[in-house]
């Protein structure tokens, strides 16, 4: 038997050695793949509507993807924009005419005074309910990491001024950023 030539025992333990950093740089991809296909997940809301029904959904969904460690943005545009303004917001309504859950019929919900008190009706059910305000909604949403945007253009339109916003909001933000945090985004939302 010739000295050149490794004995049986050798190549297998050079075998199993090869075997283990292959295995180890397998578990090292997996694991990277996992950090990639599992990393933080994403959701854009936009919010069109300032109406007092109109405003809880899309707080409530984006404190609450943001509770579980999310990375979530409501970009606010035309009507979305007075759930950011500090004194609209506190006076949101809700609109009797053409909601469909109203218990009325829309000729009756559109008789004089029918929105305030249909306003008020659900003030005194958040209330009694002790659900949170708007504000509340906005501090919580704010305190978990979620950024709301204010649309740029809607700001120019409606002639608002950033300083009307609650303090944390991002104002002067453009459709192409919106779009872009959209395109990467796991959900994407229209409220």
């Amino acid at each position: 038997m010739s000295t050149d030539t490794p004995s049986t025992a050798e190549a297998d333990e050079t075998n199993e050695t090869a075997l283990r950093e292959r295995i180890e740089q397998l578990e090292g991809e997996l694991a990277d793949l996992k950090d990639e296909i599992g990393g933080q997940k994403k959701m854009t809301i936009i919010a069109t509507k300032g109406t007092l029904d109109m405003a809880y959904p899309p707080l409530i969904l984006a404190s609450t993807a943001a509770a579980f460690g999310w990375d979530v943005v409501v970009f606010h545009t035309f009507w979305g924009l007075d759930i950011l303004h500090e004194k609209k917001s506190k006076n949101l309504k809700l609109s009797a005419v053409g909601n469909p859950s109203m218990p009325m019929p829309n000729a009756m919900a559109a008789l004089p005074g029918m929105d305030s008190m249909a306003t008020k009706m659900m003030q005194k059910k958040i209330e009694e309910n002790g659900t949170a305000t708007i504000e509340e909604l906005i501090d919580v949403s704010l305190e978990t990491g979620v950024e709301l945007q204010a649309c740029q253009m809607t700001m120019e339109l409606m002639d608002y001024d950033e300083t009307e916003f609650y303090d944390g909001v991002v104002s002067g933000v453009g459709a192409a950023t919106a779009l872009e945090h959209m395109a990467e985004a796991d959900i994407q939302l229209l409220v």
